[in-house]
């Protein structure tokens, strides 16, 4: 036994030419994907670093030695009032948002997940009729300026507090988990909130980290809400798109406002700076992302 089991275990596979040729070509276009995406995000970032003296061309920027990389945009971004202030009422904006979102979609989800609910099905459906039938920017305007969340930035991410698709894939990843747990935990007693919090959201993890995830880019990049409801304590997207239209029309007016760093490095350094929030949170919530979507959508 031991001697077959030694054998059995460096048995190889033997590939044959079409498995080597699909690896090879698999090979070349994930290298292919990865080129188009590592480009652009290096020549943001030796843009960013441009100097207010180069005269080269874009493609000779982009391999700039690092001795004549220059901070000046860094420098005057992180000076610059107005750009703390977007960068601090963009945080709100994702802290308050994402907290809000998970605070209402848990539950719901949950009760939508639970088999015995009297109407069930209806209730599903009177959820479901929004995603499909979207109200409109003018309804939504009305019912944001009526209830008085105009210029505040809870007006940013109240209406889109509850998103139908991540609701749904909550709900389906709820159903998932073996409802022997729950009945088990009803005979001892627990209530339905008892149930969720105590038996629920510690299996969890991955769906509330992934759908918190969606609602936390979703809020950061939120660009439109902003716009239409905020006149003061604007976020980060709006500041960018300012930097963006104001380089359109005279790209000295920035360079005034942000100190002596070129127009072109102050937008580049822009956009970096606005990305590192989620490129710091996304390596922490990496491993839940693809379990939780998978396991929150297979199931109907």
């Amino acid at each position: 036994m031991a001697a077959n089991g030694k054998h059995l275990k460096h048995k190889t596979v033997r590939l044959t030419k079409a498995d080597h040729v699909f690896n090879v070509v698999v090979d070349i276009f994930m290298i292919f994907i990865l080129v188009i995406i590592i480009i652009p995000v290096w020549s943001t970032i030796t843009l960013s670093f441009r100097p207010n003296d180069y005269l080269g061309s874009n493609l000779e920027g982009m391999f700039l030695p690092p001795w004549e990389w220059s901070p000046d945009a860094y420098t005057a971004l992180l000076g610059n009032d107005g750009f703390l202030d977007a960068f601090l009422n963009s945080f709100k904006i994702l802290i308050g948002g994402v907290a809000t979102a998970l605070i209402l979609t848990i539950p719901m989800a949950y009760v939508l997940s639970v088999q015995s609910l009297p109407g069930r099905k209806i209730i599903n459906l009177i959820v479901i009729i929004p995603y499909v039938f979207n109200v409109g920017m003018i309804p939504t305007y009305l019912l944001v300026r009526d209830v008085g969340l105009m210029n505040h930035l809870a007006a940013v991410f109240v209406p889109g507090a509850i998103s139908t698709y991540n609701c749904i894939i909550m709900r389906q990843f709820f159903i998932g988990i073996p409802n022997e747990l729950k009945e088990s935990a009803r005979i001892d007693g627990c209530s339905e909130l008892q149930v969720l919090f105590r038996i629920i959201l510690p299996l969890s993890k991955a769906i509330v980290m992934t759908i918190g995830l969606y609602y936390g880019v979703s809020f950061w990049n939120d660009f439109f809400n902003a716009m239409l409801y905020l006149n003061d304590n604007q976020p980060l997207p709006i500041l960018l798109r300012n930097i963006l239209l104001a380089s359109g029309m005279n790209e000295y007016v920035e360079v005034n406002a942000f100190g002596n760093a070129p127009v072109s490095a102050i937008k580049a350094a822009s956009v970096f700076m606005s990305a590192i929030p989620m490129v710091i949170a996304y390596p922490f919530i990496q491993k839940y992302f693809t379990k939780g979507t998978l396991l929150g959508s297979v199931k109907g």
